[in-house]
Parts: structure tokens; C-alpha cells; sequence
């Protein structure tokens, strides 16, 4: 195959998104859709990958950030013969072929690109472009053939005639073009009629003017080369890639339980003999391991889970790394920064921002663990919190190994439980807790005999009506 520069058009604002924010940036299964095209343009291995950026330039090059790309700006959009003509400069001098992608197009396979890729080497052509068959078509450039199903041209909806808008065969906007007769032919597109844009697709006319041959693959699959102009149309397209990333997971050992409401980005890996229930959500850099079970409810971000753990039902995890062998929930949440070592507990009604939690320890439930560093077999009684915010600044709390901290414990930071000390329920600490020492803070009880009985009494007798006089 000769060599391939990518031209991936990027330039539009996408006014059918009905949006403050350029349609390429729209994300898809946690990614802005043009990072999808940008994935396979890596993955087929491309001489260079030219990006056409025009409406909010800047905020789609942040969104192509650590992507082997190079920018060319289309500063007023005209159409998408005006953006491919902008990379001319860029194009100068190259031989091969140039592949010319859209941004908004995030579902197209591997196997689809390399075979219009093959087949315009091996048919010599000037030109192949992508097309399918739809059964309403509305909204599609139409492929207009002419005896022997050559192409002949390529005619937008608002420029068809009523015949021409009753052709099922759409453009896909996919192409491959040698990049002499590309660069020849862009010269000669003009305006259109209704809309005064340059059209990529008047190329092919210009290229067949010239009696050079252009080509057309049929793609297997519609669904695939359906671009995003909507709203709705952008759900069409998470759901068919979400059902892609299930499958390939399922294929990999992975039980999903009921794949239609289960929400896995394509940026999650998950590793065999994991359960995921129903009602699972799986964001981000997220990464589990073998063997794990999540119930369902549960939605990770940007997490790490290591093997045989178990998250129960209704669970928030965000940026937050778990052990081999723990558990957690059900309602447990960790935020950002929390980390449990192996087969720690963390249960229902927790949360844990900001901490560690040591190999064996137990936050059971109805507890607040902040900016804490917990060591090994530590148990924490309900209702503890760890008071780490003044008003001001926040301050660390430190547990050593083995020590039992009693229900309702107040643990005002900075403080330090030392190893195998026992904290009494009800307790405030504010001073360090030396090891193996017992802390007990609390007010002194005081028992008033026959108090209750006189209250209940004198209660009762507020309550009688007042006697009448006789």
C-alpha cells in the first residue's frame, strides 16, 4: 500500500446539535467523537494525520492534546472542498494517498478503511469513496451512477432534484484520493447553486471530466459510516459503540449480566471472570481486575480495582485505587485520592476522601474518613469521623496497626491513635493517643432517681381541663 496522509475535517460548528460547543467535541462513550477518528488514523498507521480546525479552533486542538496530529486552520467554513483545500500547502509535494475522514463519523471499523484503501490501490484510481444503503436517506449526499454503476456524481439533499433525493445510496464522506489529482481538482470546484459552499464531493465530477477513474465501496454495515448531526443521532451512536466495547469484553471473559443497561466507555478495561450487574457504570481510565464482582448501581471513574473485589450495590468510586480482596458498600463512596490495601472493608453509608485504609482494616458503616493514613487491622466503630477541615486548612489524621476505635468517635486531626490503643465510644480526641493506651473522653454521667416519673406527672396535669365552679 502506498503511503497514506490523513485529512480528518474537523472546521464545522454543527448547527443541528442546537449547541454551544463545536459538534467534534460532543462526546461519545466519554470521548469527544473526534478522538475516535484520531484512534483509527493511529491504528492504520498513517504517514501524518492533518486536522482541519476552524469553529472553536482552539478548544478542539485541547481535545486532540498528546495525539500524533498536525492543525490546519480553515478560518471561515465554506464548505468541505474549502477545508480539504486549506491542507494543500501541507500536501505539497506528497505522492500517495490521501484519506480524507470526518470528525463527526466516530463508529467507522478498521476493516472498513483498509478495504477502500485496498481497493483504490488496486483499481488505480483516482478517486474511491465510501457510500451506503439506507432505507431513508434524508439528510445524505445521494450517489447518482450511471450505466454499468459507475459513479457519476455525488448531488447534497438541498441541491437534489425530487428523483434524485429517492436514491437510497448515500455519500458516506469517506475518501481516498491520489494526491495530484486531489490537489488538480480542487482548483476547479465552484460554488454550489443554493448554498454558495465548495463541496468535496464536486471533486469527483471535476476528476471524471478528466476521464479518471472513480471507484466506490459499498460499506457492509450502515450504521457505521452514519455521521452525528443530532441529538439523537449522537445516542444512536454510544449505543451501537457500547454494545461493541460489552461484546468485545464478553468475548474476553467478562460477564455482563444485561448488556442494554450497562454502561462501559470504551477507554475501561475489565478482566475475565468479573460479573458486572445491570445498572453498572464504568467511566474513564477505570481498570478492574479478575474475578470481581460489581452489583449493580455502582458507577466507577478513573479507578483501579485489583482482583476479587467486591463493590455491592448503589457504590460511587472516582479516582481511587482498591486492593486485591476487598469489599465495599452497599453506598459506600470514595473520593479522589483514597486507597485500600488488601482485603480492606469499607461499608455501607461511608465515605473516604483523600486516605489510606491498611491491609485487613474495617470501616464498617455510617462513617466520614478524610485525609487519614490507616494502618493494618484497624477497626472503626459507626458513626466515627475524622475531623479534618477547621474552617481554614485541612489536616491529616494518623491510625496505627491494630487499633479499635469505639462507635461515635470524634477524631479531631492533626491527631495521632497510636499502634493497638482502644478509643471509648462517644469520644472526642484531640490530643495523640499513645500506643496501647486507652482513651476515654466524656462528660460525667449523673443519674436524678425519680426524675422521669415527676416530669410524666406534672406533664399530665398541664393537660387537665380547669374545674368549673360549682
Amino acid at each position: 500500500m502506498r503511503d497514506v496522509v490523513a485529512v480528518v475535517m474537523a472546521a464545522g460548528a454543527g448547527t443541528r446539535m442546537k449547541s454551544g460547543r463545536a459538534k467534534v467535541l460532543h462526546p461519545v462513550l466519554g470521548r469527544p467523537m473526534v478522538a475516535h477518528v484520531l484512534d483509527l488514523c493511529q491504528r492504520l498507521q498513517v504517514k501524518r494525520t492533518l486536522v482541519i480546525v476552524g469553529y472553536q479552533a482552539e478548544a478542539v486542538r485541547e481535545a486532540c492534546a498528546g495525539a500524533p496530529v498536525e492543525f490546519v486552520l480553515q478560518a471561515e467554513q465554506r464548505g468541505t472542498a474549502h477545508a480539504v483545500l486549506q491542507a494543500a500547502d501541507a500536501l505539497k509535494g506528497f505522492d500517495g494517498t490521501v484519506l480524507v475522514l470526518s470528525g463527526d463519523v466516530p463508529l467507522l471499523k478498521d476493516e472498513t478503511v483498509r478495504a477502500l484503501l485496498a481497493r483504490h490501490d488496486r483499481r488505480r484510481a483516482a478517486a474511491t469513496m465510501l457510500t451506503a444503503t439506507l432505507p431513508d436517506a434524508t439528510g445524505y449526499g445521494r450517489v447518482i451512477r450511471g450505466r454499468g454503476g459507475q459513479v457519476m456524481r455525488v448531488v447534497e439533499e438541498v441541491e437534489a432534484s425530487p428523483r434524485e433525493r429517492k436514491v437510497k445510496e448515500i455519500n458516506a464522506g469517506l475518501y481516498a484520493f491520489g494526491a495530484p489529482a486531489l490537489l488538480r481538482a480542487l482548483t476547479e470546484v465552484r460554488a454550489s447553486r443554493v448554498k454558495k459552499e465548495f463541496y468535496l464531493p464536486d471533486v469527483l465530477a471535476a476528476l471524471r471530466r478528466r476521464r479518471q477513474k472513480v471507484e466506490a465501496l459499498r460499506a457492509t454495515e450502515a450504521a457505521e459510516v452514519l455521521g452525528i448531526n443530532t441529538r439523537a443521532e449522537l445516542a444512536a451512536a454510544v449505543a451501537v459503540l457500547r454494545q461493541r466495547v460489552l461484546a468485545r469484553m464478553m468475548r474476553d471473559g467478562v460477564t455482563v449480566l444485561d448488556p442494554a443497561s450497562t454502561y462501559v466507555e470504551a477507554t475501561v478495561s475489565v478482566g475475565r471472570d468479573t460479573v458486572l450487574y445491570p445498572h453498572v457504570t464504568l467511566e474513564g481510565q477505570t481498570a478492574i481486575g479478575e474475578g470481581s464482582v460489581i452489583y449493580p448501581g455502582s458507577r466507577l471513574r478513573d479507578t483501579r480495582l485489583g482482583n476479587g473485589v467486591t463493590i455491592l450495590d448503589g457504590c460511587v468510586l472516582t479516582e481511587s485505587e482498591i486492593a486485591d480482596g476487598c469489599t465495599l458498600g452497599p453506598y459506600a463512596h470514595l473520593r479522589p485520592g483514597s486507597r485500600l490495601k488488601k482485603k480492606a472493608k469499607v461499608g455501607n453509608f461511608c465515605e473516604v476522601k483523600k486516605s489510606v485504609i491498611g491491609e485487613g482494616s474495617k470501616v464498617p458503616h455510617l462513617t466520614y474518613i478524610g485525609d487519614t493514613v490507616m494502618g493494618d487491622r484497624v477497626n472503626i466503630g459507626a458513626g466515627t469521623i475524622t475531623c479534618n477541615y477547621d474552617g481554614y486548612a485541612k489536616h491529616q489524621t494518623v491510625i496505627e496497626d491494630e487499633a479499635f476505635v469505639g462507635t461515635n468517635v470524634n477524631l479531631v486531626a492533626p491527631v495521632k491513635v497510636g499502634k493497638g490503643s482502644v478509643i471509648a465510644a462517644g469520644s472526642t480526641v484531640v490530643e495523640e493517643v499513645p500506643p496501647d493506651a486507652l482513651a476515654i473522653e466524656r462528660g460525667q454521667q449523673v443519674n436524678k432517681d425519680g426524675w422521669a416519673a415527676a416530669r410524666r406527672a406534672k406533664m399530665a396535669a398541664a393537660k387537665k381541663p380547669p374545674r368549673e365552679p360549682e
